[in-house]
């Protein structure tokens, strides 16, 4: 996918005038990318249009105007965009009960290891790759980045529905897997294709 740039960007004002259309737009964008595996762990596969939208958000509620600091978003949110052949998530661990925020998040260090999360396709299984620095010894994040190199014979796969297709997580404290939606195989398909 190409870099976003300056560009792509809508003024600030123009932007403030249309972001709750803006807002409903992506909220069905994102609904077609987003893959809840398990109770407590989400993944949204990002693309050009789900970065674009942040960056703006950014830029309008933080009221960022200086060219830097608009190119620092850019530089931050570009470097999550998916590579030819590759599809790219945030995945988000979701739990609700501030109480046992620390202790589940806890329970799950080492999730952001590069064999836990599995795209498979068929038969193909591809273990994402995990962008570092979200995680210490002693402390995970509940946000992460990772990455899913998807070889031609698994993107072959993905557009045929008679394989499965599926998302899971493989940690000692938490194992599920859920099916990929067609919704959900469309929209990446489009990832690969662009």
């Amino acid at each position: 996918m190409l870099p976003l740039t300056i560009n792509d960007l809508a003024p600030l004002d123009t932007y403030a005038k249309s972001y709750k259309e803006a807002r409903q737009r992506i909220i069905q964008v994102k609904a077609r990318r987003r893959v809840t595996v398990g109770e407590s762990i989400a993944f949204l596969f990002e693309n050009r249009e789900t970065l674009l939208y942040q960056i703006q958000e950014m830029i309008r509620v933080e009221h960022i105007t200086e060219p830097d600091k608009i190119q620092d978003e850019l530089d931050t949110y570009n470097a999550i965009l998916p590579q030819p052949g590759e599809l790219s998530a945030t995945m988000f661990i979701q739990i609700t009960d501030q109480e046992k925020l620390i202790e589940q998040l806890d329970m799950l260090m080492g999730i952001d290891r590069d064999d836990v999360a599995i795209f498979r396709c068929g038969s193909i299984q591809i273990s994402g790759i995990f962008e570092s620095g979200h995680s210490k010894e002693d402390k995970i994040s509940a946000v992460h980045f990772v990455r899913f190199q998807i070889p031609n014979e698994a993107a072959a796969i993905l557009q045929d529905p008679q394989y499965a297709t599926a998302l899971s997580i493989d940690h000692p404290n938490y194992r599920a897997e859920t099916p990929l939606s067609q919704a959900n195989r469309e929209a990446l398909l489009e990832d690969l294709t662009q």
